[in-house]
């Protein structure tokens, strides 16, 4: 159970290592993408500096789930990696919200599991 707890906490962290990069490198191209319908066209260059910053909001929450991986303390690698998913699924389920429902399925879900998981741990 440990072992597929710190595989969702390294999926998630992965994910937004994935979000920082299409927001901080390639909002105009990527992210226009993946935002399709979500944002008018018109709207990408303007908010890329905006883009950016949220990127590395994700990147934040990205090194902290990859610090409790390297945790060796049994105890603080789960409260840390608790802390860091908690708060990716409160941004996921805040975006959903505010921005968009697919951003609870895509990111505050796999947190939620990952939350699940290390309850059990």
């Amino acid at each position: 159970m440990e072992l597929f707890a710190k595989i969702m906490i390294g999926l998630v962290a992965l994910e937004h290592i994935y979000i920082l990069y299409m927001e901080m490198f390639a909002w105009e191209t990527k992210g226009r993408k993946v935002f399709k319908g979500a944002l008018p066209d018109d709207l990408f260059t303007p908010t890329k500096v905006m883009a950016a910053n949220q990127g590395l909001y994700n990147g934040f929450l990205a090194a902290g789930l990859i610090w409790s991986l390297v945790i060796s303390d049994p105890i603080w690698w789960k409260n840390v990696g608790l802390f860091f998913l908690v708060c990716v699924a409160v941004a996921g389920t805040y975006g959903a919200m505010t921005a968009s429902r697919r951003i609870f399925f895509v990111q505050a879900v796999p947190a939620l599991v990952g939350i699940g998981v290390l309850w059990f741990v």
